[in-house]
C-alpha cells in the first residue's frame, strides 16, 4: 500500500465514527471537532450521480421527441458519458466533473451545523448549450430531494454559486428563501438583481440571485479555495479567504407555509462547463460568531 492510499485509509477509518442516519434513513455529520473528508482519493463513495435530460447533441440511446431532444433523464447512478470521474490533476487525485450532460454529485450524508472547505479548478472542456459561455458549476447545500425540483436537474437548495465572475454569488434553487443585508444593484428597477453589503437594510424573504460583496477567484488554471459555514438559518459564503456572503433565514415554502431549512445533502453541479474538485473536507461547528 502507497502512502497516499495508507493515508486515505486511515483518514476513512477515522471518519467513519463521525457518521450516523439520519431520520430519513441517510446518513448524517455528527458533532466534532475534527475534520472528515468527502472525498477518499479513489472512487466515489459516499455520493451519488443524478443526470437530467442530455443536450440534444449528447449521444445517446433513447427516445426523442419530434425535434431531437431527448425524452428521459438519464437517473440516479447511471453515468454512461462518464460526467463524473477520478482523475490525478497536478501531482493528486481529484474529481473530475465533465458537464457534458447537466446534474449533480450528490453526498449520501445529510449535513447540519458545519464547515465545509475544497478546492476547485476549472478544465478546459465546455458543452452545448454553453459551449460560447463562461464556465459554471456550483456548490448547492441545504439541498433536499427529489432530483430535479429545480429546472430538472437539482435539488431545492441555496447555491454557492461557481462560475467565472461570480464566484461566492447566491442563487435560491426551487424556491429557497432567505433574508440578506443588500441594496439594489439599479434602484430604479424593481426587478434588479441586489448585492451583498454588510450593514444595509436586510431584504427580507428574497428568492433570486444576490451578487456577492466582491471578486476574490484567482485566474483561470489556478486552483480555489471556497469555505461554506452553515449554522441553524444563516450561512457564509468565504472565497481564498475572503467573506462573500452573509444569509439569514433560510427557509423553504412548505404546503402549510413556510419552515426553516438548516440541513440537508451537498450537491457539486455538472453545468456545462469541466471542473476540478479536491480536498472536500468537513467538520461540525458550534455557531458563526468566529467567521470573519
Amino acid at each position: 500500500m502507497s502512502p497516499v492510499t495508507r493515508r486515505d485509509a486511515l483518514r476513512g477509518l477515522l471518519a467513519a465514527p463521525l457518521l450516523a442516519r439520519s431520520r430519513s434513513g441517510e446518513r448524517r455529520v455528527q458533532p466534532s471537532s475534527d475534520w472528515t473528508s468527502l472525498f477518499n482519493g479513489r472512487d466515489l463513495t459516499g455520493w451519488e450521480t443524478f443526470l437530467g435530460k442530455p443536450h440534444a447533441s449528447v449521444d445517446l440511446p433513447g427516445p426523442r421527441d419530434a425535434t431531437g431532444a431527448h425524452v428521459n433523464v438519464v437517473g440516479v447512478d447511471t453515468d454512461p458519458r462518464r460526467v463524473f470521474s477520478i482523475v490525478r490533476l497536478d501531482g493528486r487525485p481529484a474529481i473530475r466533473i465533465s458537464g457534458e450532460i447537466y446534474g449533480a454529485l450528490t453526498t449520501r450524508a445529510e449535513l447540519e451545523n458545519y464547515h465545509l472547505r475544497f478546492q476547485f479548478k476549472w478544465g478546459e472542456k465546455r458543452w452545448p448549450p454553453r459551449e460560447d459561455k463562461i464556465r459554471d458549476t456550483g456548490c448547492c447545500y441545504h439541498a433536499v430531494p427529489p432530483h430535479g425540483a429545480s429546472y430538472g436537474f437539482w435539488m431545492r437548495s441555496c447555491e454557492f454559486q461557481i462560475q467565472e465572475g461570480e464566484v461566492g454569488d447566491f442563487y435560491s434553487l426551487a424556491g429557497v428563501i432567505v433574508d440578506v443585508e443588500a441594496v439594489p444593484q439599479n434602484p430604479a428597477d424593481p426587478k434588479s438583481e441586489y448585492l451583498y453589503r454588510p450593514g444595509a437594510r436586510p431584504v427580507v424573504g428574497h428568492t433570486r440571485r444576490v451578487i456577492k460583496a466582491s471578486t476574490s477567484e484567482r485566474p483561470f488554471g489556478e486552483w480555489n479555495t471556497l469555505d461554506l459555514y452553515c449554522f441553524g438559518q444563516r450561512s457564509v459564503h468565504v472565497v481564498n479567504g475572503r467573506v462573500v456572503m452573509r444569509l439569514s433565514g433560510i427557509r423553504q415554502p412548505t404546503p402549510s407555509g413556510e419552515a426553516p431549512l438548516t440541513r440537508g445533502h451537498v450537491q457539486l453541479q455538472s453545468e456545462g462547463g469541466e471542473v476540478f474538485f479536491r480536498d472536500i473536507e468537513v467538520r461540525t461547528i458550534a455557531g458563526l460568531e468566529d467567521v470573519r
